[in-house]
């Protein structure tokens, strides 16, 4: 507890002020935002919750908005913000010595007794670096002393978190509206007892969803992973992934902070439901994220009601993996827009299923104001969309952007993955095909239903094998054949009217399935490319490739051995010691399937059994009664 530590002083205020005037954006830094939580620091607990990418990028995030209202509804806590500065602000700081800081009272980093990171994608790796050498905190946990921070993390990276295990000191893994409260509460009760760090990651490794890497090590032989040993008896043999089994009773949002800029989500995200019953053999979050969850409609409604009245927000956004498969969605979304229209409030879907019946909603959305419309075939032909395990069709797409067309939407979005397991040029040429046919429903339109004209993004991102999904073994497609399938593809779609392309910069998708399935060895490979000067992976304009094929070539590792190697099925993994519910042997299952080009039926359908033999106790599938229970008799097996 930091009895000791006051508030930021006057002249430091003043001295950052003067450093944040000039930068390009003042208000990724200023703070004092509407909504934000405002606390007397004295004699309570400090957690900065680190965002590791800019501010209009953090501020989007809907799980560290959740978060953040979880810690500060504590009396013993107080949660501030701090995102990763862009280059120019982290020029001015190191240039005046000054650290990085929070947001609410601009206190240094270096002064919180918790830093929380959250990790949405592995390119956001070198971000963290930075964030703590501003912060004037040791890289890595086995140099950092009593007196440092807590260096926390969660979010979907903590699937595997080898590649960064010697700079974390504990990851939360799963669900964190409950787990965070769980180890606040040991925490708070430890610290007061004047408990040692060591003592407190004792502790907190026996809470279920917690993993202590510093209490395992790490095995190789001939260049390969081979196995984790505990070196601490105590420590769980497997982390099991935490869930939040209601969501109508889990803590929210709370006051939505409404920051002064435009940042990447500038609206209200309703989370209607939680994991997914698709089963898309590539989609990691389609698997981590199980068993399905619903909130109840008259939650989103009030949930709804309270976030309009406190932020001005005139968009919602009905959030989730696959939106249209709300249960209650045709019963949703004319019941938001007629409790909004007058205020000039719209609706919008983050992504629709191409086989989702939407048609009379769409309708209804373009009344108010028309958002974007992302349909996400994947592939271009029926046999990829089989081997995917996307379980829709040609008419599915269609009939999807028809319905589109006709409720007045002129500019559809289709997302696409190029190197997907067993793929061809057929495969690429039908995405183009699938294209031509889109742009044909549009101009077969009357002229007076059509609007001005169609604008349709093909976009086409490459393949990333993923922990925890059926294609974990698979190899990423090299970069040569990353640009050669583009060229196919940019090459095939030309002239087709009313069509552009867009394709993702095959360099950080590689280094992205590098780290995605990389061990330990990869954390030392990372800090060697920060300190060449790697920032901002993620972002094209600032990945430097050149610093990190230097730092691989210092490790004597390279990027092909994690990303474009076919791992053998029975192999050792550098993550399976982190236990994410659906079975390994699921997986295996389905990755037979999918060289076989076999479906497997949506779990509303058909409980698949994924979860083996917690099935029963995971899945509300199984419930007799259940909303989700399509069995002919309750307890059918």
């Amino acid at each position: 507890m930091t009895d000791n530590l006051n508030p930021s002083s006057e002249s430091r205020i003043e001295r950052l002020n003067a450093l944040i005037a000039k930068t390009e954006k003042p208000t990724r830094y200023m703070g004092g935002e509407l909504n934000m939580r405002v606390k007397d620091p004295i004699g309570l607990f400090r957690f900065a919750l680190c965002f590791p990418d800019t501010y209009e990028i953090g501020m989007s995030h809907l799980g560290s908005r959740i978060i953040y209202n979880v810690l500060n509804k504590r009396g013993d806590t107080y949660c501030e913000r701090s995102y990763a500065p862009w280059v120019d602000m982290e020029q001015l700081l190191r240039e005046s010595g000054e650290r990085l800081f929070s947001i609410e009272t601009k206190t240094p980093l270096d002064r919180f007794d918790i830093l929380g990171f959250s990790l949405l994608y592995e390119m956001c790796y070198t971000n963290i670096l930075s964030m703590l050498s501003l912060s004037g905190i040791p890289l890595l946990s086995s140099e950092r002393g009593e007196d440092a921070p807590l260096i926390c993390a969660g979010g979907p990276c903590v699937c595997n978190p080898e590649p960064i295990a010697d700079i974390i000191d504990l990851f939360f893994f799963g669900d964190g509206e409950e787990l965070v409260n769980d180890f606040m509460d040991v925490y708070a009760d430890l610290k007061k007892h004047g408990a040692s760090k060591r003592e407190i990651l004792l502790a907190a490794s026996q809470i279920e969803g917690i993993y202590v890497p510093a209490f395992y090590r790490a095995e190789y032989e001939n260049g390969q992973f081979t196995r984790l040993i505990k070196t601490e008896p105590s420590a769980p043999d497997r982390i099991v992934r935490r869930i939040v089994r209601d969501l109508d009773k889990a803590e929210f949002t709370g006051d939505l902070i409404v920051p002064y800029m435009s940042i990447v989500h500038d609206r209200i995200a309703l989370e209607l439901f939680r994991g997914c019953t698709r089963g898309c053999r590539f989609c990691q979050a389609g698997f981590i994220y199980r068993p399905i969850r619903e909130r109840k409609m008259d939650t989103l409604i009030c949930y709804a009601d309270e976030q309009l009245r406190r932020t001005g927000h005139d968009e919602v956004s009905l959030f989730s993996l696959s939106s249209g498969d709300y249960t209650e969605i045709h019963e949703l979304v004319p019941a938001v827009l007629g409790r909004y229209t007058k205020d000039r409030v719209s609706v919008s879907f983050p992504s629709l299923r191409i086989d989702s019946f939407l048609k009379d909603d769409l309708e209804k959305m373009q009344g108010v104001r028309k958002t974007g419309l992302t349909f996400a075939p994947e592939a271009g032909t029926q046999r990829m969309r089989d081997v995917i395990n996307k379980g829709v069709n040609e008419e599915d797409l269609l009939r999807s952007v028809r319905d589109a067309f006709e409720a007045g939407w002129q500019g559809v979005k289709l997302y696409f993955m190029i190197g997907l397991p067993t793929e061809t040029d057929e495969d690429i040429l039908g995405i183009a095909e699938l294209a031509r046919k889109v742009s044909r429903e549009f101009y077969s339109m009357p002229k007076e239903k059509r609007g001005k004209g169609l604008r349709c993004t093909v976009s086409a991102s490459t393949f990333v094998p993923k922990p925890f999904t059926p294609f974990q073994w698979e190899p990423q497609i090299t970069v040569e054949e990353v640009l050669r399938r583009q060229a196919l593809l940019r090459s095939a779609l030309k002239g087709i009217r009313g069509v552009e392309f867009n394709c993702h910069f095959s360099e950080t998708s590689r280094l992205e399935a590098c780290y995605a399935r990389g061990d330990r060895r990869l954390g030392a490979v990372m800090i060697g490319a920060f300190r060449r000067g790697a920032r901002f992976d993620s972002w094209d304009e600032h990945f430097n490739k050149e610093a990190w094929d230097d730092s691989f070539a210092e490790q004597g590792l390279t990027i092909e051995q994690f990303a474009n190697r076919r791992i053998g099925i029975d192999e050792p993994l550098a993550w399976q010691h982190m236990d994410a519910l659906v079975t390994i042997d699921y997986l295996k299952k389905e990755h037979a399937r999918s060289m076989e080009g076999a479906v497997t039926p949506d779990c509303r359908e058909k409980c698949n059994g994924c979860f083996g033999e917690k099935c029963g106790s995971y899945c509300e599938m199984h419930a007799p009664g259940s909303k989700f229970n399509h069995r002919k008799e309750a307890g059918e097996e």
